[in-house]
């Protein structure tokens, strides 16, 4: 098969759909970065419409080579295992990441401690006399 002019309708409709419909989150996700304030809301916009975005798109190669080969293939199958597994993962450690960082520099206004979850709690300094006050 040479291209899309051989692909049969109903082939061509759905890939169209899938193209579509995964490029269409994937700007959503990415609006959702530009839009955002804050660094844990803008973590929200590409982890979650990432793997849907991606698996509309991985979907639409997959149903446009196995019609266009005549074969089942399946490749993409095996690149949407991998990225259903790992984009959560990534984010969780990116996100979990900055909360270290951002509890660590007491920083309150950040964000980290907005759900509650997370507290800074301010050390209070042991009343040792100093060293000339014997």
């Amino acid at each position: 098969m040479s291209g899309v002019e051989d692909l049969p309708g109903w082939a061509a409709a759905i890939v169209s759909l899938l193209l579509i419909l995964g490029a269409s989150i994937v700007l959503i996700g990415a609006l959702g970065l530009l839009r955002l304030r804050t660094f844990y809301q803008r973590m929200h916009g590409p982890a979650i419409t990432i793997t849907l975005g991606a698996g509309c798109l991985l979907i639409a190669s997959m149903v446009f080579f196995t019609v266009g080969q005549s074969r089942l293939v399946v490749h993409e199958v095996i690149i949407s295992a991998f990225l259903l597994m790992t984009a959560p993962v990534v984010s969780m450690m990116i996100i979990r990441a900055a909360v270290y960082r951002d509890l660590r520099a007491r920083k309150a206004e950040s964000g980290a401690t907005a759900g509650g979850v997370y507290t800074i709690v301010e050390e209070e300094v042991a009343s040792s006399p100093a060293p000339g006050d014997r």
